[in-house]
C-alpha cells in the first residue's frame, strides 16, 4: 500500500538502486592522492555509455497550473485519462486513481501503479525530481526524471531530462513521455475549468 510514511534510510536506499553507471567509482576516488592521479580518477568516473533523454515542452498555461497538475493527483488523473495508455487499454478504466505524495521523500504511484517512484526535490512552481520506475522493469531498477519549469512569454517551457534507465528502454521511453506526459498534459491543461 502507498503511503505517505517514508524514512530518510528508505529515500537512500531507493537512491542507491540507481544503476552504477550515474555513480562514482568508490576505488577511483581513493586513488585520487595526486593531480594525475585525480585526473585519472574523475576520468574513470565518467560514464560514456550512459543514456539519458532530454525533450523541452512548450505549454500554454501558467507554471503553477502545470506545477499542480504534475503534482496533484486529481489533477494528473485527467493527463492519464488523456493519455495513450489509457486509450489503448494499458491502463484500464478500472485501474486504481494516481496518488502522489507532496512531500519530499514521498511516493508517487501512476496510470494504475504502472508507474512509481519517490519525490526527491519539490520547489513549487520551479522543480520537480523523482526517482522513477515502470512496473515491467526488473526489481532494483530506478532512474531519475527532472521536471524544470520556466516561463515563456504567457506560458511555460517544460525543460524534462530522464536518466538511469535500463539498457535498450530509451527509444520506448521518449516516444512514451510524448504520449502518456506532454500530449495529454497539454489537453488537460487546455480544458475548461482545470
Amino acid at each position: 500500500m502507498l503511503t505517505d510514511r517514508l524514512t530518510r534510510r528508505d529515500l537512500v536506499i531507493a537512491v542507491a538502486a540507481i544503476p552504477a553507471g550515474l555513480g562514482s567509482s568508490a576505488s577511483a576516488v581513493r586513488a585520487a592522492d595526486t593531480p594525475v592521479a585525480a585526473d585519472a580518477a574523475a576520468e574513470q568516473e565518467i560514464s560514456r555509455t550512459a543514456v539519458a533523454i532530454h525533450q523541452e515542452i512548450l505549454l500554454s498555461a501558467s507554471r503553477p497550473r502545470v506545477y499542480r497538475t504534475l503534482t496533484e493527483a486529481r489533477a494528473f488523473d485527467r493527463v492519464v485519462r488523456l493519455s495513450d495508455a489509457m486509450a489503448s487499454g494499458m491502463v484500464p478504466a478500472s485501474a486504481r486513481r494516481s496518488q502522489i505524495s507532496a512531500r519530499v521523500g514521498g511516493p508517487f504511484s501512476l496510470f494504475g501503479g504502472h508507474i512509481t517512484g519517490l519525490q526527491v526535490e519539490l520547489v513549487r512552481d520551479q522543480r520537480i525530481v523523482q526517482v522513477w520506475r515502470a512496473g515491467s522493469w526488473r526489481p532494483g531498477d530506478y532512474s531519475i526524471a527532472s521536471f524544470v519549469l520556466a516561463d515563456e512569454g504567457s506560458g511555460t517551457r517544460l525543460v524534462f531530462d530522464h536518466r538511469g534507465f535500463p539498457a535498450g528502454e530509451a527509444a520506448h521511453l521518449a516516444a512514451g513521455w510524448h504520449v502518456n506526459y506532454w500530449e495529454p498534459l497539454a489537453k488537460a491543461l487546455a480544458q475548461p475549468g482545470h
